[in-house]
């Protein structure tokens, strides 16, 4: 990677979780965490995808994460989407042992990105941005994200893979309308859950009714667009609704 002029080697960990007691293949769902945290407060929302029967990958972004050495370093966000990128490079055709046991579980054509705050626009730019675009992706889930703010704010293309925003209306971090700046302008298929009075993060790190909200609607999405089974997203798309305090729109 690039940084202040110089060329310098890139690593960094993948937590990899997978569905047990469950038998066939599964779709692969790479997540990004958000500024100086790593994919550890997301656990909940992680574990309830992977009993559903996806296998959840989150990197933990190198300078972003917040054991980085010299403290988090949130201007490396425009390297993140390659990153991404290479988890799925990396099971889709693996190089060691431990990748390829996780690349057998998987359905190699069923893949989504998602991630929430800086992770988000990471997953945004993975799934829509033309410099960074990974083609291999097939829905992608934004968490309160927004577009990356490091670099030129690209263009929503058409023909897209399906996108599910969701956004608290009182976060003050990432406000509603920096998802509203690439929802509005995103092609069909496209849904977005609308948080009444939450903020940015505990909506998707801290149980209770909120998370559950969040946990059904993703799942519901996934289910829909990797796994072709509609009937929990339509049940919300019916209602406009996924349970109190929340809005669904909906633009299939």
């Amino acid at each position: 990677m690039r940084i202040g002029g110089r060329t310098i080697p890139r690593s960094f960990d993948v937590i990899v979780r997978y569905p047990l007691g469950l038998s066939g293949r599964f779709p692969l769902v790479v997540f990004g965490h958000g500024y100086a945290v790593s994919p550890t407060p997301y656990a909940p929302l992680l574990d309830a995808w992977t009993k559903a029967g996806y296998v959840v990958a989150a990197p933990i972004f190198p300078l972003e994460n917040a054991n980085a050495p010299g403290g988090p370093y949130e201007q490396d966000l425009p390297n993140q989407p390659l990153d991404m990128s290479l988890v799925i490079s990396s099971l889709l055709s693996p190089r060691s042992s431990a990748a390829a046991r996780v690349g057998r579980m998987l359905q190699a054509h069923e893949i989504a990105v998602a991630g929430q705050s800086d992770g988000g626009d990471t997953a945004l730019a993975t799934a829509y941005d033309p410099r960074v675009r990974d083609s291999r992706v097939r829905a992608a889930l934004i968490l309160s994200g927004a577009f990356d703010p490091f670099i030129s704010t690209f263009t929503m293309p058409a023909g897209g893979p399906p996108l599910l925003a969701t956004q608290g209306t009182a976060d003050t971090i990432n406000p509603p309308w920096m998802t509203y700046q690439f929802f509005d302008p995103a092609q069909r298929p496209k849904y977005l859950l609308k948080l009444i009075g939450a903020g940015h993060l505990p909506p998707y790190t801290q149980p209770g009714l909120e998370l559950r909200e969040v946990e059904q609607v993703t799942l519901g999405f996934l289910n829909r667009y990797l796994k072709g089974r509609s009937p929990g997203l339509a049940r919300f798309v019916a209602r406009g609704t996924a349970g109190p305090g929340t809005v669904l729109v909906a633009r299939p």
